[in-house]
């Protein structure tokens, strides 16, 4: 795993935060020399309501996909309620291309812990879940492992370092269904029931797990509230993009001489992590596509990646999202069909079957692009496709279709050409039977 290529000594003037250069970082009594826990004790001097407005006025967002403003998320938990309050920490990551969450689970995981404890006390929450894929069992152990240490030291549990305030915190685990990364399939999960979305409205702050009011954040959303509590809002807003600040982990993967993951400021551009963080494209071959988000996200060309950073307004801006930032890089000799094939099978095997567009639609899909891999697919298949892509986007009850579409949908548009020569191809073997 990399954080900052050594070779490349000029990035070394970004200082890391969340996963700084400390191999020591999961014990406790090393974390709190360095001065962990010390943004609880601050927050436990503050009224909730202050710590909300901070969060809100540094312009955190999420780090799981939607980019939803934190603070305004923790502003719709009722204040006063006669039902318990419930936090869910998502730390699922299941989306193909990410891998982020779990180096906070093993290189920084108090971090977390932290953050999940200030988010209870600003919304009055006394028991918080950690929702964790179940492949992730190392991941796992590891995080169990910090949050025992930290009941031990009085950071978890009753009346909070002699606070009026106490919180548990439990890990969950996932049983490998992509389809509870999606919050209200998350609930549902950890209720016991199938992963099943819901319908919103209500939604999770109304009517969240057991029908209590319920937030739900990604792991490492929540890790940024520590550095905000410490430093304030206006330092943090004041990191990368300005309508995306803070400091963000990105995952490279695919075709790359460096893979890993590495810790900036948002707003870096696309070509810069691809060629100067990463190393660039393997055997210095041209890049013919990016995806940028995770596997859900817009894909896009390689000779249109000038101007573009890793920030959800210039993403928006290029026909992509930020999403997971999960960033998947695909040179000149990638077989594309191949790739959306792939992706596809991945959805409609992911599918909760629970709305016809995403059950029946994505299924519909993988068997053309199947048509397409086998070079037995005719021009009229290239728009049925995008014809099915589009009746399933927004046509579900969660992002799952979308994101089952959006490839299919962007691979089309930005590769159409690909599609032709298969088509080409097979009506020429047809001609010569």
């Amino acid at each position: 795993m990399n954080f900052i290529p050594s070779d490349k000594k000029h990035l070394n003037d970004w200082k890391r935060i969340i996963i700084p250069d400390d191999n020591e970082l999961h014990k406790i009594d090393h974390y709190i020399s360095c001065g962990g826990y010390r943004a609880l004790e601050k927050a436990l001097e503050m009224k909730p309501e202050e710590i909300i407005e901070e969060v809100k006025k540094s312009n955190l967002r999420g780090r799981g996909g939607a980019c939803f403003p934190t603070g305004l998320k923790w502003s719709f938990m009722p204040k006063n309620s006669d039902k318990p309050k419930y936090l869910c920490v998502n730390g699922d990551e299941s989306e193909p291309g990410t891998f982020k969450d779990r180096q906070i689970f093993e290189h920084n995981p108090h971090l977390l812990i932290e953050g999940t404890i200030i988010a209870c006390y600003a919304m009055g929450v006394t028991s918080a879940y950690i929702y964790i894929r179940g492949e992730y069992n190392k991941w796992i152990m590891m995080l169990q492992k910090a949050i025992d240490d930290a009941y031990t030291k009085g950071f978890i549990g009753e009346n909070i370092l002699g606070k009026d305030f106490s919180t548990q915190i439990t890990i969950h685990r996932g049983a490998g269904a992509y389809i509870c990364g999606e919050e209200s399939s998350l609930m549902n999960s950890i209720e016991g029931k199938r992963g099943y979305p819901r319908v919103k409205p209500p939604f999770p702050a109304q009517s969240g797990l057991w029908g209590c009011p319920t937030t739900i954040n990604n792991a490492e959303t929540i890790s940024n509230v520590p550095l905000i509590i410490n430093n304030g809002w206006e330092w943090y807003s004041k990191i990368g993009a300005s309508r995306h600040p803070g400091p963000i982990l990105i995952g490279v993967s695919g075709n790359i001489n460096n893979p890993g993951v590495f810790e900036m400021p948002t707003g870096r551009p696309l070509l810069e992590i691809i060629n100067e963080w990463a190393g660039g494209a393997t055997a210095n071959k041209k890049i013919k596509a990016v995806i940028p988000g995770g596997s859900s996200t817009m894909i896009l060309r390689g000779d249109q990646l000038e101007g573009v950073c890793m920030d959800s307004e210039s993403l928006k801006s290029a026909g992509s999202s930020v999403g997971t930032a999960g960033i998947i890089v695909m040179d000149e000799d990638t077989d594309l069909i191949d790739v959306i094939t792939r992706i596809t099978k991945f959805y409609y095997h992911e599918s909760c079957g629970q709305c016809t567009p995403c059950r029946e639609g994505t299924n519909w899909m993988f068997r053309i692009l199947k048509r397409f891999q086998n070079y037995e697919a005719c021009s009229e298949d290239i728009d049925l496709l995008l014809d099915i892509a589009n009746n399933i986007e927004g046509n579900t009850v969660c992002a799952l279709g979308d994101a089952a579409a959006w490839p299919v949908q962007s691979i089309i548009r930005n590769f159409r050409d690909e599609f032709e020569k298969r088509t080409k191809a097979s009506e020429l073997k047809e001609a010569g039977n």
